[in-house]
């Protein structure tokens, strides 16, 4: 089975109990993450999340399979989740879907979101022909339909949003829709809102909630380190634990960048950053006031495999936040300081 963005709200519910397997790929990384974890909620039975990464399954792959027929210590049904890059999780994949053939028994779920693979990958291939596996392809969101997935949010929360509110939570959140159902999760508390007892926001309610804001939080970090400047990335790191930023919102606002600039160069082939015309630009969400830090950014970031390596070590850090909640600042500061070393060698 194969869905888009466009149809994923409307089939993905029957895709959960129809099947097994799910390959969640596309340039829209985190509006495919955003929709994974909702399709894990309507498992009849999620039970315990197992965590693994593509790059382990890719040194081991008969390690999936194991894993998804092992029983939870306390009976419990349980899901794997993978976040892998491009076709790190094919074999893994592979060896699961031959031994299951061959009547190795039955497997739990398993989740796939594969960072920098597409519905033409290898992948996408071996998963779509099947009726127990879903490929679902996120394409980048445009302004339009992000605000109208606010406004959405909004009213499953019980929050009545006008036009132009839902559409500065979408500007502010970047486009990422995990991070505008946060907001919206946000307002909904400070209103004390729900759907029993609808309540409608104003601008001033967005103002209060803000303490921390995407422009006044994250981009000033993301700007530095993206960059290279050590001595400002310093400075960030400590304003980010100064306002107490949480510090996987923090690293949401890397993989966003990352995969902005990666649609970027898909955009642009082997034309230069300044050849975007108005148009391209509002597609790619590139904003007024960011455009000149993107397209430095651009410049260091470019090449295909340091832009890959770039995703690769968000991918890996942000696993290591997950599972290392107590120490996640540690080690984001330790993660952020690297790579912006990496810039500034780039740079120089």
């Amino acid at each position: 089975m194969k869905l888009t963005n466009r149809d994923f709200a409307n089939k993905g519910r029957s895709a959960a109990q129809a099947c097994t397997i799910f390959f969640f790929c596309g340039q829209d990384e985190a509006g495919a993450s955003a929709a994974a974890n909702e399709l894990v909620s309507w498992f009849d039975r999620p039970g315990e999340r197992v965590e693994m990464t593509g790059t382990e399954l890719r040194a081991d792959p008969a390690k999936l399979g194991d894993e998804a027929r092992t029983t939870s210590l306390f009976g419990d049904a349980r899901h794997i989740w993978v976040r892998a890059n491009g076709d790190e999780a094919h074999e893994a994949l592979q060896t699961l879907i031959e031994t299951h053939d061959s009547g190795a028994g039955e497997a739990c779920s398993v989740v796939v979101v594969a960072t920098s693979a597409t519905d033409k990958s290898r992948t996408a291939k071996l998963l779509e022909k099947r009726k127990d596996a879903l490929v679902a392809m996120f394409w980048p969101p445009d302004l339009a339909s992000v605000t109208q997935n606010v406004r959405a949010m909004g009213d499953a929360a019980g929050v009545r949003l006008a036009g132009d509110l839902a559409e500065r939570i979408a500007r502010g959140a970047g486009l990422d829709i995990r991070l505008a159902q946060s907001e919206v999760s946000k307002i909904a508390l400070y209103l004390d809102a729900s759907p029993q007892s609808p309540k409608s926001a104003s601008l001033d309610d967005l103002d209060a909630i803000g303490a921390a804001s995407e422009e006044d939080g994250f981009a000033p970090l993301v700007d530095a380190v993206m960059l290279g400047d050590g001595a400002r990335t310093a400075s960030e790191i400590a304003r980010m634990k100064q306002l107490g930023l949480n510090p996987v919102g923090v690293l949401l606002a890397f993989e966003r960048r990352a995969a902005q600039l990666a649609r970027i160069a898909a955009a642009l082939g082997d034309r230069r950053y300044g050849d975007l015309d108005k148009g391209a630009k509002a597609r790619l969400g590139i904003f007024w006031k960011e455009e000149r830090a993107i397209g430095q950014q651009f410049d260091r970031w470019r090449r295909k495999d340091k832009l890959g390596r770039l995703t690769l070590r968000l991918t890996e850090l942000h696993r290591q936040l997950l599972t290392n909640s107590q120490a996640a600042e540690l080690f984001l500061a330790q993660g952020l300081t690297g790579i912006a070393r990496v810039a500034g060698a780039v740079r120089r």
